[in-house]
């Protein structure tokens, strides 16, 4: 993880919050991502152009699949909050959720992970936060189906069935294997796994 450097804008007399740290990060550094997972916080820089071309693939399916509509929506960066502690919460790069989920509102603009159908992370340079901490933190939340397009390994990583703080089944595809995901989702999806890959890999000059 690359974490962005911060002033205390603080007196240190007085009491203050990581969700009052990490306003203050995104606020000093522009198009950085912040987390709080266990109390800790995560700052992840800019995306580049391959992880955004990666996204936006992904994107595809699952609206061709109809996903996108009354029943469920495929959202981005949006922040699903975490029962690991009171100031926790994620930001999935891509999820398919309730379509009810304005109603799951709870602060900080965060939203509750009963509406959350599916979590997608493309990994940067932080990949280990994607594979591990993130790992975890999803399967508290309860959310059915975590995603995971490890771009330094280019693998997909398939989690489903989360039981306390893992996922009882986690399945790691390679490129030339399609995937289908699990229809608890909404829809059947079916991933070309190095098409996905591909797509987040740089353009060869």
């Amino acid at each position: 993880m690359s974490a962005a450097s911060v002033e205390q804008p603080f007196d240190a007399d007085e009491p203050f919050s990581l969700t009052a740290i990490a306003d203050e990060i995104m606020e000093r550094h522009p198009g950085y991502r912040v987390e709080i997972i266990g109390g800790h916080l995560l700052v992840t820089p800019s995306p580049d152009a391959p992880h955004a071309r990666a996204l936006t693939g992904l994107m595809i399916p699952f609206i061709a699949a109809g996903l996108h509509g009354e029943e469920t929506e495929v959202l981005q960066n949006v922040a699903l909050k975490l029962p690991t502690g009171d100031e926790d919460y994620c930001i999935p790069d891509l999820a398919v959720v309730d379509a009810d989920i304005d109603d799951h509102f709870i602060e900080n603009n965060t939203y509750d992970p009963v509406c959350f159908r599916l979590v997608l992370e493309v990994t940067s340079r932080n990949w280990r936060d994607d594979l591990k901490t993130k790992v975890g933190a999803y399967a508290e939340a309860k959310v059915p189906v975590y995603l995971v397009v490890d771009r330094k390994h280019q693998r997909l990583h398939v989690l489903t069935e989360p039981e306390g703080s893992e996922y009882t089944n986690h399945r790691v595809h390679a490129p030339g294997e399609t995937v289908t995901l699990p229809d608890s989702i909404g829809a059947e999806v079916t991933l070309d796994v190095e098409q996905i890959i591909k797509a987040g890999q740089k353009k060869a000059d």
